[in-house]
């Protein structure tokens, strides 16, 4: 199924497949980290304010 593996065919149909999987992976990845990153900059943002007006 991967390039990698020995039986890998070289068909179109795969390059499309494996292409979009990676497409989608890769798009995972990225949306991930910059949630990540966001939600840890915001915790690091909010430290720093300390507001107690929340009645």
């Amino acid at each position: 199924m991967f390039p990698f593996a020995f039986e890998w065919t070289h068909e179109p149909t795969r390059y499309v497949f494996m292409g979009s999987v990676y497409t989608v992976l890769i798009s995972l990845v990225v949306i991930l980290h910059y949630c990540g990153i966001r939600a840890f900059l915001d915790v690091i943002c909010k430290k720093g304010k300390k507001d107690h007006n929340h009645d």
